[in-house]
């Protein structure tokens, strides 16, 4: 199962501004978002992408600085509508936002517009300055109703916008959320437009090539492989590749071959998963249950356990009487008793040894005083 997780959808109702009245602004709203043309051009596209292996598509909406719900539009149900069924193929509608100076403070993901955001699977930002990235890793990716699964990078521009500071990786990697790779840069294709007009993105050409590879191979050394994903991005169709090609190229950044086949299959595979628990409360699918198969009976007889004699050797040893005091301790057995418990054993008056020979010392010196 292979993902490719942005298909770039530009709208004319969607990119314009806000309109005077109420009756523009529904007649807006309800005029068709695509024409024949339109829409045969996108069946083309994803027609092209299910005959290259990938099963799970998303349509990404792009947004500039900031979200409005009284002006903005979802496109994306009416586009997964008027597209033709295919079978064993998963549409999935992903919106980004762009942020840079103006929208540091506000750009509409706020808990008023939890119910406007719903309508899309996946949350993604584009940060373009340090504090609007420092603000994406932080904040953002911690569990609840908006969070944000994807920070995607712009790698095409001449100067990287903002330093990738450890710290900050590795705080959006524990939350959960991952950082996009799109190959159209590797290959210097071209951009979304939505992307150029904000100044995210590099028009095509041997300097957007090269600005690729020098920010996606920084982006892997600070990521140190781990938390990444990578898309299309892809306009024109002259530029897509095979999900294993992708992943052949993207060893070329210095990820293992096991890594950057994971970037195309199981991590985006997770983060959709992930993206299903921001509808739920503090990101938790369920109450987990517990199955038990059928014809399972649980053993009644605990098994034998071992001897205390067979794992300790001394406690084959004849054991010494304790005398006990009145308080129920124990005292420390005398000399004397431990000979007496040795001569009863032996079944001998006296004891051989040196114990023995100390008797018949004190006899001799008897005699001699006699």
């Amino acid at each position: 199962m292979f993902f490719d997780l942005n298909i770039p959808v530009n709208t004319t109702a969607s990119s314009s501004g806000p309109k005077k009245g109420k009756g523009k602004q529904q007649q807006a709203s309800n005029s068709p978002q695509f024409t024949v043309a339109q829409l045969n051009a996108i069946d083309a596209h994803l027609d092209l992408l299910v005959h290259l292996g990938y099963t799970v598509i998303c349509f990404n909406q792009t947004v500039n600085k900031k979200i409005d719900p009284k002006i903005h539009v979802n496109p994306l149900n009416e586009l997964l509508e008027k597209l033709k069924p295919r079978p064993g193929i998963l549409f999935l509608k992903r919106i980004s936002v762009i942020l840079d100076e103006d929208s540091e403070k506000g750009f509409g993901l706020i808990n008023a517009n939890t119910s406007y955001f719903n309508s899309y699977d996946i949350l993604s930002l584009i940060p373009t300055t340090q504090a609007t990235f420092a603000l994406a890793c932080l904040t953002h990716t911690l569990p609840s109703p908006l969070t944000t699964h994807i920070i995607s990078i712009p790698l095409t521009l001449p100067r990287f916008p903002f330093h990738l500071k450890h710290t900050l990786i590795r705080t959006a990697i524990k939350n959960g959320a991952v950082f996009e790779i799109n190959y159209v840069g590797a290959l210097g294709g071209e951009s979304d437009s939505i992307l150029l007009d904000a100044g995210a993105a590099e028009a095509n050409g041997g300097n957007a090539k090269r600005n690729w590879w020098a920010a996606a191979r920084e982006l892997v050394r600070v990521t140190k492989g781990k938390g990444l994903i990578v898309s299309g991005g892809v306009v024109a169709q002259a530029d897509m590749r095979a999900p294993r090609d992708v992943a052949n190229l993207i060893t070329l950044l210095g990820l293992p071959q096991d890594a950057a086949h994971a970037a195309c299959t199981s991590v985006p595979k997770s983060l959709i998963l992930r993206a299903q628990t921001r509808k739920t409360y503090r990101a938790v699918f369920s109450e987990p249950v517990l199955v038990i198969p059928e014809g399972y009976t649980a053993p009644t007889q605990f098994p034998p356990a071992i001897s205390t004699q067979s794992r300790n050797p001394s406690a084959q040893l004849p054991s010494v009487s304790q005398p006990q005091t009145s308080g129920g301790q124990k005292k420390r057995p005398r000399d004397d008793d431990i000979v007496d418990s040795n001569q009863k054993q032996t079944g001998s008056g006296t004891s051989s040894g040196p114990i023995g020979q100390s008797g018949d010392k004190k006899k001799k010196r008897k005699k001699n005083k006699e």
